[in-house]
């Protein structure tokens, strides 16, 4: 079995699916995705993911608001976040994190909101999903701050290998997106290669960031296969092996999302 780690399935572009989303989720089943995180970018998205997550027996949410959806010198109202992860479905914070990249001039906001997500994750021990770009010293030096029980996840890992073995010294998961197959994405390749079993997710961050030979089209959790298989590849170990080891690692970090097996998949019973 496979699991997409992320995806936004409220995002979807559905065309390839004549707008469905029961049929886009089947296509990824079809394929061995077994199993969906759905993620949390804003206040005004909770209640959407958790509607998907109540809706299919498969898919789990986070519920987090991401840095480049913060209002403007504002940070979200810890009672709020705690209240929403209080939600069974409800399996992990996130996404949260820095992105200086697209909004540098915003970075005293996210610093402060992130504190928040990490402090909302000190309380619950409920694990942090982390969205970081252009933000390496500053993303670290809060996530040794927290000093977290329960690490979490940076997730569509797109640096170094030095990032990331500092991120797994402070416990913390790697999860790769469909960046790893980009001919042009030797320095991850080298991570994929190092981040040990134990410690490695697959994702695909749909509907951005579609792998090779999707790159430039919408995204679908279908194609967490195609990630999965050209991970596999460079690690030089089967397909099977990795798809397993890394659903064992989504189990571990996200203990909350109870797996169901295939035979239950699919919208629960209203």
């Amino acid at each position: 079995m496979l699991i997409d780690s992320h995806c936004h399935l409220d995002r979807l572009d559905l065309s390839a699916h004549a707008g469905s989303l029961d049929a886009a989720l089947d296509a990824a089943r079809a394929r061995g995705v077994g199993h969906f995180l759905c993620i949390g970018v804003s206040a005004e998205n909770a209640a959407t993911v958790k509607a998907l997550a109540e809706r299919y027996a498969d898919v789990h949410c986070s519920v987090g608001v991401h840095p480049l959806d913060l209002q403007p010198g504002t940070a979200p109202a810890l009672d709020w976040l705690l209240g929403e992860l209080a939600h069974p479905r409800v399996v992990a914070i996130g996404e949260t994190g820095l992105d200086y990249h697209y909004a540098p001039d915003a970075a005293q906001s996210q610093r402060n909101s992130f504190r928040l997500h990490l402090q909302a994750a000190q309380i619950t021990g409920l694990p942090v999903i982390v969205h970081t770009r252009d933000a390496r010293a500053d993303t670290l030096a809060l996530l040794r701050e927290a000093a977290l029980p329960q690490a979490g996840v940076l997730h569509c890992f797109t640096e170094d290998w030095a990032m990331a073995k500092a991120a797994l010294d402070l416990g913390f998961y790697i999860s790769l997106s469909g960046i790893v197959t980009f001919r042009n994405a030797q320095a991850l390749h080298e991570v994929a290669q190092q981040v040990p079993a134990d410690r490695l997710l697959v994702e695909t961050d749909s509907p951005y960031l579609a792998p090779i030979p999707y790159r430039g089209k919408p995204n679908l959790p279908q194609y967490v296969r195609e990630v999965a298989e050209f991970v596999a590849q460079l690690r030089g170990v089967e397909f099977e092996v990795l798809a397993e080891q890394t659903s064992a690692n989504f189990q571990r970090l996200f203990p909350r999302a109870q797996l169901v097996g295939s035979q239950n998949v699919g919208p629960q019973p209203s």
